[in-house]
């Protein structure tokens, strides 16, 4: 296993984009191989708190050597508030970039699905920027009209919004948005929350659809040693001789038919 060593970023800029969403730009090298789908782990300056905090990577400057993470703050005294307090100029311990990300190559000359829910939202948006295939539909979902990101989505492919008060483009979910437009894929590629996916994965599976969907979930090493981020697979992990596979790891993008959730 390589070894990840901790690195001191810099905080570039920070913005709430809606309530209780953030928006971080950091400078780091992690950004040098970074690719959509992967996240970093986000250490706080709290003693009291160990474990780092898992942040999809939202979109890459690769030439800048700078990282955009967008996430939500979970509470009062938590790890995402304290980096909600971070400003330009402040640094941050990270580790990265880590996990397997999108596989963007199976997507070539295909009409495909970028899928979005809640904060799975964010690192759609740099998936939608490297994208190339024949047709390019980016399918969000939110809870109301805080669409956070839209614009930046909109400038990079055909976007459909479900909101789940309606406010904004189809009332209900991705599906519903899905099924509201009668659109059509060959490749989908998804990240959300766990009820999200797994509508999603029966869906790509009756109609027979590719699907590479990524996982939520609590980690603590990061980086697929302790096993407390596993998920039910299909296949053995060669790691741990179980029917399990790391999120960290060997995700968080997994071919949905290799996965249960």
């Amino acid at each position: 296993m390589a070894k990840m060593e901790k690195e001191q970023a810099r905080v570039l800029s920070q913005e709430m984009l809606a309530a209780g969403i953030y928006s971080m730009w950091i400078q780091t090298k992690a950004a040098k191989n970074a690719k959509p789908g992967q996240f970093i782990s986000m250490y706080t300056n709290d003693a009291g708190k160990l474990l780092p905090r898992p942040i999809s990577i939202c979109e890459i400057d690769r030439e800048s050597e700078k990282l955009r993470v967008v996430y939500r703050v979970t509470g009062e005294n938590t790890g995402t508030e304290q980096f909600s307090k971070l400003q330009a100029g402040d640094t941050i311990d990270i580790v990265g970039s880590l996990g397997n990300g999108f596989p963007l190559e199976k997507a070539k000359g295909k009409k495909v699905f970028l899928m979005g829910g809640g904060i799975g939202v964010p690192p759609i948006l740099q998936l939608a920027k490297e994208m190339e295939c024949e047709k390019k539909r980016i399918i969000v979902g939110y809870r109301d009209a805080q669409t956070f990101l839209r614009e930046e989505f909109e400038a990079n492919g055909e976007v459909y919004i479900a909101t789940e008060d309606g406010s904004v483009g189809t009332k209900g979910n991705v599906m519903d948005a899905i099924r509201e437009a009668a659109l059509e894929a060959e490749i989908i590629y998804a990240c959300g929350p766990a009820p999200m996916l797994r509508a999603i994965k029966a869906y790509a599976a009756e109609n027979q659809i590719e699907c590479y969907i990524s996982l939520e979930e609590r980690m603590a090493c990061g980086i697929g040693a302790c096993l407390a981020c596993v998920c039910k697979s299909k296949e053995k992990d060669a790691h741990s001789n179980v029917h399990n596979k790391r999120i960290c790891k060997d995700g968080p993008v997994f071919l949905a038919t290799e996965v249960e959730i």
